[in-house]
């Protein structure tokens, strides 16, 4: 069986790294974008079966690109979990007002990653 596809994204190379290692851990195929054009390219011909992107990025408006994944509709069935540090109320606020599916802390994700992977799949 072929494993599913996680596109994620993100500039933070701790975070994102761990986060692409546990889903890999979790059996899933694991591909990165680290910009805007590379993610929604990847999401409109890879087919990810989930998108996980960090908000915070020092050169992409993240949650223009969560906005741009729910107006098209070759990408709009596309579960997008989003995440941001604690303290980035504003970002979170914004990401669902995008359109994202889950929006959660760093910690969170860190912590319970294969629950958001469920509850984002089940929507």
């Amino acid at each position: 069986m072929t494993q599913p596809l996680a596109l994620v994204f993100y500039e933070k190379l701790l975070p994102g790294s761990q986060l692409a290692n546990r889903l890999q851990d979790l059996n899933y195929r694991v591909q990165t974008a680290n910009d805007l054009p590379a993610l929604l390219r990847c999401a409109q011909t890879d087919g990810p079966m989930l998108v996980v992107v960090d908000l915070e990025s020092k050169h992409d408006d993240v949650c223009r690109g969560i906005a741009a994944l729910k107006a098209d509709a070759a990408t709009q069935h596309i579960p997008i979990i989003a995440f941001a540090g604690e303290q980035a109320t504003e970002l979170q606020a914004a990401a669902q007002q995008a359109g994202a599916t889950l929006v959660v802390s760093e910690a969170t994700i860190g912590n319970y990653l294969p629950e958001l992977l469920n509850q984002a799949l089940q929507v």
